[in-house]
């Protein structure tokens, strides 16, 4: 691998993205039910179990849904999941006619989710930081790489899509 596949640098075939995102939210979400368990805040476990319930189970399946969706898209268009892989289409249908990170939505709707199911406050406090990481280190470079990789079409479909929702 030559050195600007491997850092990233600008004539690299993929994002250059050092944060696998699934291994972000994962560590954020453990972090967080540590810190629920270590020092409990409590504000959820005073909400009605059917709210919390009701609010979670929703969250959680839209999230997989929303999941579902946007990795069948992207195996229809036979292109790459993860950020350090080249990406050989560019994917503008289905939920990304809504947003240009339904992936990240998703992950997000079942990190919430599972907050509210196990009534645990500290991961919603973690989810905050992780987004900016997310933002930073991920979102930015993968939107560069993208305009690099598709140029106009890949311009035309951020002015015409939300970055989230």
């Amino acid at each position: 691998m030559t050195e600007p596949e491997r850092t990233g640098a600008a004539g690299a075939d993929h994002a250059g993205v050092r944060i696998a995102p699934p291994k972000l939210f994962l560590f954020s979400l453990v972090l967080g039910f540590v810190l629920d368990w270590l020092w409990p805040l409590g504000w959820l476990d005073a909400q009605p179990g059917w709210l919390r319930f009701g609010l979670g189970g929703l969250f959680v399946l839209a999230g997989i849904g929303i999941m579902a969706w946007a990795l069948g898209l992207f195996r229809e268009a036979g292109t790459a999941v993860p950020p350090w892989e080249p990406t050989t289409a560019l994917v503008t249908a289905g939920a990304y006619r809504y947003s240009r990170n339904p992936m990240y939505l998703a992950v997000v709707l079942l990190y919430i989710g599972l907050s509210l199911l196990f009534a645990a406050a500290w991961p919603l406090m973690v989810l905050v930081p992780a987004l900016i990481v997310l933002h930073v280190a991920v979102i930015f470079r993968e939107e560069a790489y993208l305009e690099r990789r598709f140029g106009d079409a890949y311009r035309q479909y951020r002015a015409r899509v939300r970055r989230w929702f």
